[in-house]
């Protein structure tokens, strides 16, 4: 079953659940700030992790003392999809663990 699209209703709706995560383009992104580099570095492996579990990935951006991410879905035509809110929820989840905010 292909992964359908969702409508800029159903985007905006989800994003109001998601503080931080705003829509920039065609994708959902998301900066977080941390403590140290090691902690960061640390984030983008568990990052990484969840992705792996999901098989669903991001671009994931390495920074001193940040992490950032944009997600869309290739399969949807690079669109915005539930795929990608389901991992933003797993990312927000985890990242107040590392310290990051």
């Amino acid at each position: 079953m292909a992964v359908q699209p969702l409508s800029q209703k159903e985007i905006e709706d989800r994003l109001a659940e998601l503080p931080g995560w705003s829509l920039d383009g065609d994708k959902l992104a998301r900066s977080y700030r941390l403590g140290s580099h090691v902690a960061a570095a640390a984030l983008v492996m568990h990052i990484a992790a969840v992705q792996d579990e999901l098989d669903h990935h991001s671009d994931l951006t390495l920074g001193y003392r940040t992490v950032s991410l944009t997600v869309h879905t290739h399969s949807a035509g690079g669109a915005v999809t539930e795929a990608d809110f389901a991992l933003a929820r797993r990312v927000e989840d985890i990242a107040p663990g590392h310290g990051a905010h």
